[in-house]
């Protein structure tokens, strides 16, 4: 097959043989007709072999059909995963912390510029059925973050199912472009459904979900998805849903998916749920069983971690479910002219006459408007909590930046995005870059359960004395090197190069030099060999790390400009990413201390967690963390005890929050001048956290969680029930409410003005227009987030206020603006405790302004009455 790729003709030629030399088939004008019609040609000239093949997220080439490989396997959450630097956004609660819709489909589309990009990287290399290459992609996450304990809420957009919903719908639409018939990026949201944590638990737990919730607060982001922004596929959960397994649940996908929601697209398993069904859900006596009963009931791809491995003969137990008539042939077609259609519709298979050939070049990729963008996002994703004048600083302030955090950069880009991007910058480097340098002093911390963050290539030396380290890239056994580059870090672009093997080996060397003379911890991940240190091995790898698991640092004294060497490999097959670690410590943390904010005019301490910490089913059991999910709300307990070192100073306290969910911010409540909430902001956060703190941006940005004090606050973590959780059925006093935040300028509202939406006279029941104006009210410019809730009549199963509008409005000082909310009878739906969605006859309060109502935050209210009950459909 190698050979038959390498001809001269190449892959082009054979896509071009197999569509003038398929039957004369009547297309029809359709584009989902026409796709599907090409599609189901294209799977008849299949072997039964060929067919069971392409069931697997790694479906191989068919040369003698003209089909190339297809990974189906693409991630980007919040930046397009690949073996080239790419864009790094903000973290997806980050996003949503902006409020701001629009700009989340502008994020959505420069990732899927990337992602398309990185599919013409594929096809000229010739790696494509690599993951990362193909023209889908496994985001949006829009599972609701119920419990702040959950280690992978930092993916979804938060609490709220209005607000996961409008930012799934505008992720959706930025990635498959304006014709979702034919998408630029097929859009995948996942994890349907009923799906946030425990991870420890995942494989095996059942989910018994109330049909109130499950309508009310689970479902409705998933059906905005497929009914309104028509995603193009979607991915099915681990666990089970009352009984069934998520990727065999006649609830979700045939009832709700199928049936309700009309959905014509694709589903993917999310990896290893097929397996799970027979070894941890025992809902399937055996594998064959297990990928039966997926296929049946509508799960076309499934996603199996051993392609990593390259594990052979994984078709064989849909080989033997068709032997023992557990599924039929045409299951199987159903499956694959659904796949298949979808290649056609987002151009990776041509044939399609409306879908023109447009490679996106790899020169699209990191463009200066998308390194903007990242810096916008980041800016407008900041959440200013609490400020009693200290901020914005005034010129000419000395300023001391604390904590673990505050010269960290892998913090940056969280979870689910790529090792490599624009070269990240921390706090400290942002605030040097608004103020004058000599005005930021960096203070060491000690160690610190968040050490770690990549080498950058000034402190790397090549065996020849260049900066970066010296990589060799051998195919399969070969004992020469296929190639001999210089890279920036402990890297591979092994994906990037054409005449490297999809099998092959790298090997680095070089040095490592240290910038100033001191005590460092050091790590290696994915990787083999050593680091020497005064002719010892001072960090030594003697196997492979595996995906997610804890880095391993060392405490090694080094001297400023002496060169250590160090000598690394790693082979294809390992799951974990190669890697270079390191962070400088103090060994006196409390004179360091004490020396550092000597002169200064202000302390800001930048304290949170993670992604090494919080994250997907994680080895990892230490204080506050375990599996990837929380064990408390408390910071670090190194941070708690900086904290109160650098408040017994006598100095105002700026605290600078990084962490992807709620934390227990009481402390800093009551003792710092201010606050920040800064999520994982991206490779720009540094410079964000710096134009904020400083006033050159103003922060608009509002919280898409409840900030609760305690655990003991909530309900058990793997209780599904909704009552007690999140600000729509929480009745304690959260240290922060969801939607708060502060600006350094101050609004006021008018009084609303409720209309019918139909202009004749209609029925308010059958929508409404919420109209207000906002004015900025104070001397400088700046951002307001305009929420509307709407408080229903008394009932069983009754929120106590719900979210259903927002706008983001930028405003000059003294600018007033007017601001529209159109509300359709589903907006002002609420859900019964049977699980009936209605319009309920009553009297509601319609409340907007800055935040919540009851709050205290600018804002109006209203009553709204309607007198016509009306059922919804689902």
């Amino acid at each position: 097959m190698r050979k038959l790729f390498n001809r001269k003709a190449g892959l082009h030629a054979l896509l071009l043989a197999a569509v003038f030399h398929a039957p004369t088939i009547a297309y029809a004008a359709d584009l989902q007709q026409d796709a599907e019609t090409r599609a189901t040609a294209l799977v008849a000239r299949m072997s039964p072999d060929e067919k069971l093949a392409q069931l697997l997220n790694v479906a191989p080439a068919l040369p003698r059909l003209g089909i190339p490989a297809y990974n189906w396997w693409t991630e980007s959450l919040h930046g397009a995963l690949g073996p080239v630097p790419t864009t790094n956004f903000p973290q997806p609660i980050g996003l949503a912390a902006t409020f701001d819709a629009p700009l989340v489909q502008q994020v959505a589309a420069a990732i899927g510029v990337e992602v398309r990009a990185l599919h013409t990287l594929g096809r000229q290399t010739g790696h494509l059925g690599k993951i990362g290459t193909g023209l889908d992609t496994w985001s949006p996450n829009i599972n609701i973050f119920r419990d702040p304990r959950w280690g992978r809420g930092q993916e979804t957009y938060g609490e709220d199912p209005h607000l996961t919903a409008a930012l799934g719908v505008a992720f959706i639409r930025g990635m498959q472009g304006p014709n979702p018939d034919l998408p630029d990026v097929i859009a995948t949201p996942k994890h349907f459904a009923v799906h946030s944590g425990p991870e420890s638990t995942r494989h095996a737990a059942n989910v018994d979900v109330s049909a109130h919730d499950l309508e009310d607060t689970y479902l409705p982001a998933f059906r905005a998805a497929i009914v309104d922004a028509k995603a193009g596929s979607i991915m099915c959960a681990y666990n089970r849903v009352n009984g069934q397994p998520a990727c065999a649940s006649d609830l979700l996908l045939k009832t709700h998916l199928r049936g309700a929601w009309g959905f014509k697209g694709y589903v993917v398993s999310d990896c290893d749920a097929v397996t799970d069904i027979s070894e941890h859900h025992k809902y399937a006596p055996d594998p064959a069983a297990a990928v039966a009963v997926a296929l049946k009931t509508g799960t076309d791809n499934e996603c199996n971690t051993k392609t990593l491995g390259d594990v052979p003969n994984l078709p064989a137990r849909y080989r033997e479910a068709l032997r023992r008539g557990l599924i039929g042939m045409d299951e199987v077609d159903r499956a694959l002219v659904r796949l298949f259609a979808a290649r056609y519709r987002n151009g990776d298979l041509a044939g399609l006459p409306q879908r023109a050939a447009k490679p996106v070049p790899l020169s699209a990729i990191g463009t200066a408007e998308h390194q903007q963008l990242a810096l916008d996002a980041a800016t407008k994703s900041m959440v200013l909590l609490k400020n009693d004048g200290v901020l914005p600083l005034k010129p000419g302030l000395k300023v001391a930046v604390i904590g673990p955090l505050g010269d960290a950069t892998r913090v940056l880009r969280g979870n689910y995005s790529s090792t490599q991007s624009a070269p990240p910058i921390s706090v400290v480097n942002g605030l040097r870059q608004v103020l004058q340098p000599a005005q930021v002093t960096l203070v060491p911390a000690g160690a610190s359960i968040t050490d770690g963050d990549p080498v950058p290539e000034a402190a790397l030396r090549t065996p020849d004395g260049k900066p970066g380290l010296r990589a060799q890239y051998f195919n399969g056994k070969d004992s020469k090197p296929i190639v001999t580059r210089i890279e920036s870090g402990l890297r591979s672009q092994a994906l990037a190069l054409k005449a490297v093997a999809d099998r092959h080996k790298v090997v680095w060397t070089g040095y490592l030099v240290a910038p100033d003379s001191g005590t460092y911890r050091i790590g290696v991940s994915g990787v083999q060999g050593e680091l020497t240190v005064d002719g010892k091995p001072a960090v030594r790898a003697t196997s492979y790390s595996k995906w997610a698991e804890p880095l391993q640092l060392t405490e090694v004294r080094l001297r400023q400009g002496q060169r250590y060497p160090l000598r690394f490999h790693a082979e294809t097959g390992g799951s974990g990413v190669p890697g270079l670690f390191w962070k400088r410590i103090s060994t006196d943390p409390d004179a360091d201390l004490a020396a550092g904010t000597r002169d200064a005019d202000v302390i800001v301490a930048v304290v949170g967690l993670t992604s090494d910490l919080e994250g997907e089913e994680m080895a990892i059991n230490v204080e506050g963390f375990s599996g990837g999910d929380k064990t408390s709300l408390d910071l670090p307990a190194d941070q708690r005890r900086l904290l109160e070192r650098a408040k017994a100073l006598g100095k105002p306290l700026v605290v600078v929050a990084m962490n992807g969910s709620a934390i227990d911010l009481s402390w800093a409540k009551e003792n710092a001048a201010a606050i920040l909430e800064a999520w994982y902001p991206g490779q720009s956060g540094g410079l964000a956290v710096g134009n904020v703190l400083t006033g050159k941006a103003d922060p608009g940005g509002r919280l898409p969680l409840t900030f609760y004090k305690s655990l003991a606050d909530l309900p058990p973590f793997d209780d599904y029930t909704m009552r007690g959780r999140t600000y729509r059925y929480f009745t304690g006093t959260p240290v922060y409410p969801f939607g708060a935040g502060l600006s350094y300028t101050t609004f006021q509202y008018t009084p609303l003005h409720i209309a019918p939406a139909d202009a004749a006279g209609g029925a308010p029941e059958n929508g409404i227009v919420v109209t207000t104006e906002v004015a900025n009210t104070g001397t400088r410019d700046g951002d307001e987030v305009a929420q509307l809730y709407l408080t229903p009549p008394t009932f069983d199963g009754a929120p106590r206020h719900a979210l259903r509008g927002f706008q983001r409005v930028s405003l000059k000082a003294g600018e007033r603006r007017q601001v529209t909310f159109r509300l359709a009878p589903r907006d002002l739906s609420f859900v019964t405790a049977d699980g009936t969605r209605q319009v309920m006859p009553g009297q509601y309060r319609v409340s907007v302004g800055s935040g919540q109502p009851g709050s205290g935050v600018a804002g109006r209210d209203a009553t709204l009455v309607l007198n016509r009950p009306a059922v919804l459909e689902k």
